[in-house]
């Protein structure tokens, strides 16, 4: 027989442990799962903003040349560019809280902005974030 000794202060820490463990995994796989689905929303956001600057660009250059006939001087309408914008949105997606384009020279610029609701929200946290994205297309007319 081994001698034991009757005083055991270690007993009970691998409980501890293991629910530590699984708290933090758990953690773990909300921060992932979350992330992964804001990252896919602001992917999607892209492909928007990007074919809402497209749209513009591709008009306002049809325009240019069909219209008005003048060459690579062509100056961009501001409202115009927008009005091309709200119809490419209003067409693709009605869950933007906010969009704005601006044009300069030869470049049309989209800014979008969306509230997502995550997947997995944990008590008394955010159940939701917010995603923009950014696109410009550039109008050149070549003869």
């Amino acid at each position: 027989m081994s001698p034991r000794s009757t005083n055991r202060p270690e007993e009970g820490t691998i409980t501890v442990m293991v629910v530590g463990f699984f708290v933090v995994i758990g953690l773990l796989a909300v921060v992932v799962i979350n992330s992964s689905a804001a990252f896919l929303q602001r992917q999607e956001l892209n492909n928007i903003a990007d074919g809402a600057a497209l749209a513009a660009a591709d008009g306002l250059r049809e325009e240019t040349i069909y219209l008005e006939g003048v060459g690579e001087d062509a100056p961009l309408d501001p409202r115009r560019a927008r009005q091309l914008v709200s119809a490419y949105l209003s067409a693709t997606t009605t869950d933007l809280n906010t969009w704005s384009v601006s044009t300069d020279d030869d470049t049309v610029h989209v800014h979008l902005d969306r509230s997502i609701s995550l997947p997995l929200a944990p008590p008394r946290w955010f159940g939701t974030s917010r995603v923009t994205a950014d696109a410009a297309a550039l109008l050149r007319v070549e003869r």
